[in-house]
């Protein structure tokens, strides 16, 4: 596996990534679900997000705005040099809620999967701005026909380029459904980030240990588990909880963490933390209660370089 990792300007040597966010959206429209709050189109207000975010020691982003969610290669390019900061772009169709259905219905798997191939090695459309990830590729609760496709379309770009693949698997415990399916399909589980673990829940379950042994699972399989509902807003003290349950199991090295950055009120403009939150709120936290500095070291920077690359 190659060392490099393929941002928005280009390969970037995965020593110089530095700490890391691996599940942002910079410039992302889903207003199909969520009206003006699901439109970011300033890039003012994402560049004053990003300078932020390096101000606070962060090196890189990983965007996961793929062709469903509206994304903007050339733009991410600009905000890219702008900042200073690196920005790894995904390719992939989200979830069927936003899929041209029509349009997938005729098109074969081997179709897809190719246009996945040709985001990671030749460029995005016209622009010569290549993504460096498969994602977010996801469902909801069950995986429709339509999204099996894409997630079998994300194995053979996988199988091809190396690429990791990065899932959406919110409020339903379906990561482990989408891991069978890729792992079915011939991909290395460890090549697999399975996100939105900490949104994970159900009426059924009452007690912390229930969702923590989910997340357990799913890093026992090799895969990496995502707790990027990390802003302004929500139980953050829960999310310490689950880092530090991974921690105890000895499993802190399949932890990732992010912010989900994708609503207007998210953004340190409109009232929300921004891209700052895991600096400036989980990590202290982290530290106070006993995790040590190799161990934030591992969340924040090794981790996101080996979920990228395969190597460590």
């Amino acid at each position: 596996m190659t060392r490099d990792v393929m941002t928005v300007r280009g390969p970037v040597a995965a020593e110089e990534l530095g700490s890391t966010l691996m599940h942002e959206h910079l410039l992302v429209n889903t207003m199909r679900e969520h009206r003006a709050a699901g439109l970011l189109n300033d890039g003012i207000q994402a560049l004053a997000e990003l300078v932020r975010f390096r101000s606070e020691g962060g090196r890189t982003v990983v965007d996961l705005t793929n062709r469903s969610l509206g994304q903007r290669p050339a733009d991410l390019r600009r905000l890219s040099e702008e900042s200073g900061v690196n920005i790894v772009l995904g390719t992939g169709f989200y979830r069927q809620a936003y899929f041209d259905r029509d349009w997938m219905d005729r098109t074969s798997t081997r179709s897809i999967a190719e246009l996945f191939v040709r985001d990671l090695t030749v460029g995005i459309d016209d622009t010569e701005v290549r993504a460096g990830i498969i994602g977010e590729i996801g469902c909801e609760q069950y995986i429709s026909a339509q999204e099996e496709r894409v997630f079998r379309a994300a194995a053979i770009a996988h199988r091809e380029t190396g690429a990791t693949i990065s899932t959406h698997a919110a409020h339903w415990p379906v990561g482990l459904e989408q891991l069978d399916l890729l792992e079915s399909a011939g991909v290395d589980p460890q090549r697999v980030i399975i996100g939105h673990c900490d949104s994970v829940g159900s009426p059924d379950w009452t007690r912390l240990q229930d969702v923590t042994d989910y997340h357990r699972a799913i890093a026992r399989r090799g895969a990496y588990v995502e707790f990027d509902h990390i802003r302004k807003g929500v139980d953050l003290d829960r999310r310490i909880e689950y880092v530090l349950a991974m921690a105890e199991a000895g499993l802190i090295d399949h932890v990732l963490l992010s912010h989900d950055l994708a609503f207007r009120p998210d953004l340190s403009s409109h009232g929300g933390a921004g891209l700052t939150v895991i600096a400036t709120t989980i990590v202290p936290q982290l530290r106070a209660r006993g995790l040590s500095a190799k161990e934030i070291d591992r969340l924040l920077i090794d981790n996101p370089r080996r979920a990228l690359t395969g190597t460590d």
